[in-house]
């Protein structure tokens, strides 16, 4: 077992482009590596991704659907009732996932708002799952009453790099997407922000995004990195495919400028094969969104996760389990048989 890499907040830019002009599977090694020295090897995050409020967004980000810009055909929804955000959280619980994220297709929250979501934060905690969610910018004000209520993640991606960003946002700067995160930080909730790949960015521009997340300090406890879904009616819907090995290099760097972070394998997961997502693992994704909706774009079915899963010899990590590798004591051990007892289930689950 490698010795455990620690945490670095001062990747250069040139360090990164190295990382990414590796070998190939030089690559994929150290990135492997890195993850065994932090985590259970075969051990995924699950989560659910629900809308809790769909469309007519006032932002212009150029891959989302909900932005009120442009015409995709997506039917607005005003905010859910906080019974049934709870009933979709117990049907996901059920399903398999530990964790609950819910979005909001705002700016930033409405005063008039915030008792509804807070009271689903407490509500979904009771559940006994971690809760996350994603409603845009939010103050030090608001970041407190979220967390006082419970709320475990907040989700604010920087999605792309600073030079880049002015390519595909507009109506929110990227210094307002810094200061958002602050804001959830001193608060003393976990942070989870990532980006978008496919955007047409350059290679320079995944590097300058991975290094403004690891210049974060702590890192973030969870990365998001997505694969463009490009929906018709958006300025995006047109842009050339990027190479999936260029993905899989992004998720492997990633692990390796952030050791002990979650690294999602999240928006595009529905247009990978097999062989691409079992890539992604092995780089060291370890974290994945489960059900057939990613707030408003598809994602694989939770039966076809189940398969994957089955194949690949994975199961979904316990909220209570200590995963990092190297740990020899008996919770660790405990915690070990656990995963194996629930991987059992899974392919038991998969087969019927």
């Amino acid at each position: 077992m490698p010795a455990a890499a620690s945490q670095r907040h001062d990747w250069s830019i040139d360090e990164i482009n190295a990382l990414f002009a590796l070998p190939f599977n030089d690559l994929l090694l150290r990135a492997q590596q890195t993850h065994r020295a932090h985590f259970e090897p075969n051990a995924v995050q699950v989560s659910t991704l629900l809308s809790i409020k769909t469309g007519a967004c006032p932002e212009d980000c150029k891959y989302c659907p909900q932005s009120g810009h442009y015409n995709t055909e997506l039917e607005k929804e005003k905010l859910m009732e906080v019974e049934k955000v709870v009933s979709q959280a117990r049907e996901a619980r059920d399903a398999g996932a530990s964790r609950f994220c819910m979005g909001a297709a705002w700016k930033s929250p409405r005063e008039r708002d915030m008792p509804a979501v807070e009271e689903m934060v407490r509500q979904v905690k009771a559940l006994g799952l971690e809760t996350c969610m994603t409603l845009g910018s939010v103050s030090d004000e608001q970041a407190g009453r979220l967390a006082e209520a419970g709320l475990d993640y907040y989700n604010h991606n920087l999605d792309t790099s600073p030079e880049y960003y002015g390519e595909i946002i507009t109506t929110r700067t990227f210094g307002e997407r810094l200061e958002t995160l602050d804001h959830v930080r001193s608060a003393g909730m976990k942070v989870c922000t990532g980006g978008i790949l496919g955007m047409g960015e350059s290679e320079r521009d995944r590097s300058a995004l991975l290094q403004q997340l690891a210049s974060l300090n702590p890192h973030p406890e969870s990365v998001p990195i997505n694969m463009l879904v490009k929906v018709p009616g958006t300025p995006l819907e047109n842009v050339d495919d990027l190479d999936p090995l260029a993905f899989i290099r992004a998720i492997a760097v990633a692990r390796i400028m952030m050791p002990q972070s979650h690294v999602r394998l999240s928006a595009g997961r529905e247009n990978m094969s097999e062989s691409t997502q079992a890539l992604a693992f092995m780089a060291g994704a370890n974290s994945i969104f489960y059900g057939d909706k990613l707030l408003t774009t598809d994602n694989p079915e939770a039966s076809r996760d189940r398969r994957l899963f089955q194949k690949l010899g994975l199961h979904p990590e316990t909220r209570d389990a200590d995963c990092r590798s190297g740990s020899d004591d008996e919770a660790a051990r405990l915690a070990r048989q656990l995963h194996l007892a629930r991987a059992n289930a899974l392919a038991v689950d998969a087969s019927a």
